[in-house]
């Protein structure tokens, strides 16, 4: 299973991969359940991974400088 594959949650290039994988599955209706899209899905599974280990890095160091500021800003207060 994938997240939602809504077009403007994600990079143009896992857009470009989704748009591929949509269009597998029109084309193959019986094929895709015997695997013919598989190679699109994975190609898509590791974009989305890559999306997702950069939103993590962006939040966790996003956490970090709110951390420093609070930290920063209780220093000066006590």
């Amino acid at each position: 299973m994938h997240p939602d594959l809504s077009e403007h949650l994600h990079t143009e290039e896992c857009n470009i991969l989704i748009r591929k994988l949509k269009q597998c599955h029109a084309e193959n209706k019986i094929g895709r359940f015997l695997g013919v899209c598989n190679g699109a899905d994975r190609e898509l599974t590791k974009c989305l991974s890559k999306e997702r280990e950069e939103r993590r890095r962006q939040n966790y160091q996003r956490a970090q400088e709110r951390i420093a500021r609070n930290r920063k800003s209780s220093v000066n207060t006590a």
